[in-house]
């Protein structure tokens, strides 16, 4: 496995902001993506987090270890009778893939799930194979899996975590018709703030940011201190998202808060590194993406940080990073084109080919990020109508973004 963004990460689909009942690389509403929810999984879409392989090397001696496998090593295909052992099984490796970063894990994960009969898929097996198919960018088969859970299944929580994914697939695409109902059945059947938060993302990116997150803002305040840390987390990583689309200081803390309450949520840690790159606050993307240079979005932003300050370990990481990329085309698994197209523009000065892989991931993925990617590269390679074709998508949708000034009225 190699990857591919969890952006949501974020990424992957998942719940770290969790319903009692999470993440990628990379999510998922960003809030959607890459977090656990009471115990269930939502991988982000966004897969935006998931590490890349190391370089192929060819010469070794005989006795050389050649890579050390997680504890976690896969179980056998025939070790599981029982599909709630199987389901525990996937979503732990899920949440793996989530919090580590690593591609394996979803390797493992699929290699269960196809092992199994389909004859005996039950509802949590399908929206956690719902969820592995997100992290994977295979949307539509994703989509089409929830859907069957939302129409049949008596499953309060299954219903519940696919509502969830399914709102969360659908934001980061684009769809926001689509997510905007998710979010409100979500609200009828999970009331709380991880479905206010799904409504917040919803409300400000079609044209109501600044009522999405004063309403949300209320809400949280409102909430006991001591009340789920999870669903505060969430609540806090869309406040910033909001907050950063309008341009305002707060969406700093609110990510700071986000990563206090969940050190390990790749989404908010990623988006805090960018905000910062935007303000040229290079030491302390520097100091934020320190032991993360596995993770493809947090090295592309850390080489981008140590390049800008003359770092002597800045060629380095730039070096591992287009042999990590150099292989993920060769095995045609490119799945972090956003991040791909990031190093091409920000780090080897390729405007063109950076144009091509940002404009072919934002077929798939439109959020914030995306589209700010596909328009920095459309300006960078004087590409007006790429400009004018986003421009009109946003329009469409009443999506002011102050992180995009290309298209600001």
């Amino acid at each position: 496995m190699t990857s591919k963004p969890l952006t949501r990460c974020s990424e992957a689909n998942g719940l770290d902001r969790a319903t009692g009942l999470r993440s990628g690389c990379s999510a998922f509403i960003p809030a959607l993506r890459d977090r656990v929810v009471g115990g269930l999984l939502a991988l982000t879409a966004s897969a935006v987090c998931l590490a890349a392989p190391a370089p192929i090397q060819i010469e070794f001696s005989d006795d050389q270890v050649l890579v050390t496998l997680p504890d976690m090593a896969p179980a056998s295909d025939t070790s599981f009778t029982n599909p709630g052992d199987l389901a525990d099984q996937v979503q732990e490796y899920l949440g793996q893939a989530r919090s580590t970063g690593d591609p394996r894990f979803l390797g493992y994960a699929q290699r269960l799930l196809q092992g199994w009969p389909e004859t005996r898929m039950n509802d949590r097996l399908k929206v956690l194979r719902a969820t592995l198919w997100q992290s994977l960018h295979r949307f539509e088969e994703a989509r089409t899996e929830l859907a069957q859970v939302l129409a049949g299944s008596p499953d309060r929580q299954q219903r519940v975590q696919a509502l969830l994914t399914l709102a969360n697939l659908e934001i980061v695409q684009g769809n926001y018709p689509a997510a905007a109902q998710a979010c409100e059945s979500l609200q009828t059947h999970y009331p709380g703030l991880i479905a206010a938060s799904c409504g917040a993302q919803v409300v400000a990116r079609t044209g109501q940011a600044a009522s999405a997150y004063q309403s949300l803002l209320t809400q949280l305040q409102q909430s006991p201190r001591g009340s789920d840390r999870a669903s505060r987390a969430w609540a806090e990583g869309t406040l910033a998202d909001i907050a950063a689309q309008l341009g305002r200081v707060e969406a700093e803390n609110h990510w700071k808060q986000a990563l206090i309450l969940s050190p390990d949520d790749l989404y908010s840690r990623t988006q805090l590194a960018d905000w910062l790159i935007q303000q040229q606050r290079y030491p302390e993307v520097i100091a934020l993406t320190s032991g993360q240079e596995a993770i493809d979005a947090l090295a592309v932003l850390r080489a981008i940080a140590l390049d800008a300050t003359g770092a002597p370990a800045a060629q380095a990481l730039i070096g591992s990073l287009e042999e990590r990329f150099a292989e993920a085309r060769w095995r045609g698994s490119l799945l972090h084109q956003r991040e791909y197209a990031r190093f091409l523009l920000d780090l080897q000065q390729q405007p063109q080919q950076a144009l091509a892989h940002a404009r072919e991931n934002w077929q798939e993925q439109r959020e914030p990020m995306d589209t700010r990617l596909l328009l920095r590269t459309a300006r960078a390679s004087a590409d007006r109508s790429s400009i004018t074709n986003v421009a009109n998508w946003l329009a469409a949708n009443r999506q002011q973004d102050a992180r995009f000034p290309e298209v600001q009225p």
